[in-house]
């Protein structure tokens, strides 16, 4: 099996290019945002530990997110591989993935990296907003506290996968096809 990490700041187009990444290179798209909405919605134990501290204004902890991965690795079946979306967002995360993978006798095979500038992630968040009606993207404070956690604790996953030679950087500017092929240049070459 083959494990991508579509990887990048927030607003960077993650989510708009994982979809035809994972269609075109029969990956399962795993958002773990996705991930503890379904287990929310059908009721499983992690589903139910994770809504109460939802409910209490928590942050799931990693141990749960981690438990609902790899319970979709485990129902990955007629895929090439995965592509993780959201997953890892720290180094803690990251080595937590490597030890799972380990367990399973498999490893990260590469991360895309979609880099876009800071002013840029405030416009397309800003945008976002305004046409999705997000209401945890329309205030000027939570995009500029996203944006430096983003630069505190996931950004130094950039050193941790350059030194592992799995690291792979896209410029996320111009249009969706455009970044598309980018991406498809880098990912032809891995699969």
């Amino acid at each position: 099996m083959k494990y991508f990490i579509i990887f990048g700041p927030p607003g960077a187009g993650k989510g708009t290019q994982a979809a035809p990444m994972a269609e075109r290179y029969n990956l399962k798209h795993i958002s773990t945002g996705e991930l503890l909405r379904e287990e929310i919605a059908a009721g499983t134990d992690l589903g139910m530990q994770a809504k109460a501290l939802i409910d209490a204004g928590s942050l799931v902890p990693d141990v749960i997110v981690e438990g609902m991965l790899a319970k979709s690795f485990a129902k990955g079946k007629g895929y090439d591989g995965f592509l993780l979306d959201g997953f890892p967002r720290n180094l803690q995360q990251a080595q937590d993935l490597d030890a799972m993978l380990e367990a399973r006798d498999e490893s990260v095979t590469a991360v895309i990296s979609l880099m876009i500038p800071d002013e840029t992630i405030r416009q397309r968040i800003s945008h976002r907003a305004a046409l999705e009606g997000r209401a945890d993207d329309a205030s000027e404070a939570t995009v500029t506290n996203r944006i430096k956690t983003y630069h505190a604790q996931t950004e130094p996953l950039i050193e941790y996968y350059k030194y592992e030679k799995k690291y792979h950087e896209v410029k996320s500017v111009g249009t969706i096809a455009q970044v598309g092929g980018r991406i498809k240049r880098i990912m032809d070459k891995l699969v």
